[in-house]
């Protein structure tokens, strides 16, 4: 049961006696992540288009800024908090959505005021994405066979430890990796990678989900369920956001 999503582990979803995990409870779970996630980030874009009309870009920015650092620093220690304590899924990963979703609508904002248009072709492609790997994954055109498995697990750890030692760079050294943030051809080429990584992943969160229904997971591990795959969603769109701007300079 393992998968590239380090939210997803095997001994959380042990059988348990009563309520037993299903596949429609955690679509069902998964869409009210979604919607939750969405209210957010709307709330934070019709912030920031007010605070533009009204003020200008910087008074935007400015507006949304609490928001975005705070959704995401938040965000972060909700992650935290369900992959530790996966039995309180069902209350840390709604609120995990909704700091995700003001971060998500702060940030969207940025990148739509200096490329427009970028937020519906990237929303448009992540939806796309994942509807192109549910088909591959159900249809078995991609199998997640162990060795399938292990090779995307080792790739995402990879690109973690790349950005966490970007991250390091940045903060003491006062320089960067230049192909993950700059455009040109290595850093498009960069990005589809990571972008193709990020899709190969939800193949993974499927097939871990789909096993653990069939094992018995407790029931609570819907919202775990679909909090993991949330994660992965919102990895991919931001790659996407990335790889958009990248093109686009």
């Amino acid at each position: 049961m393992q998968t590239g999503n380090p939210v997803l582990r095997n001994k959380d979803f042990g059988v348990v006696a009563g309520e037993r995990m299903t596949m429609d409870g955690t679509v069902g779970k998964t869409a009210i992540l979604f919607v939750l996630l969405l209210i957010a980030a709307g709330w934070t874009w019709t912030r920031f288009n007010g605070v533009l009309a009204e003020a200008g870009p910087q008074a935007a920015l400015a507006s949304v800024a609490p928001f975005l650092w705070g959704g995401l620093l938040i965000g972060f220690g909700l992650a935290l908090v369900t992959v530790f304590k996966s039995a309180w899924s069902h209350v840390t990963a709604p609120l995990y959505a909704m700091a995700e979703g003001f971060a998500i609508g702060g940030l969207s904002a940025f990148f739509e005021l200096r490329h427009p248009g970028i937020v519906v072709q990237a929303v448009g492609l992540t939806f796309g994405v994942l509807v192109m790997m549910l088909f591959l994954y159900r249809t078995r055109v991609l199998r997640v066979t162990e060795k399938f498995r292990f090779g995307i697990v080792a790739a995402t750890g990879a690109i973690a430890l790349l950005y966490l030692v970007d991250i390091g760079l940045r903060l003491f050294g006062g320089i960067s990796m230049p192909f993950i943030h700059e455009g040109g051809v290595a850093g498009i080429g960069f990005s589809l990678l990571v972008v193709g990584l990020a899709a190969l992943n939800l193949t993974l969160d499927f097939d871990a989900i789909e096993r653990s229904v069939a094992q018995g997971a407790p029931k609570v591990m819907e919202w775990y369920g679909a909090f993991s795959l949330m994660v992965t969603l919102i990895w991919l769109y931001l790659e996407i956001l990335r790889l958009l701007a990248k093109s686009r300079r």
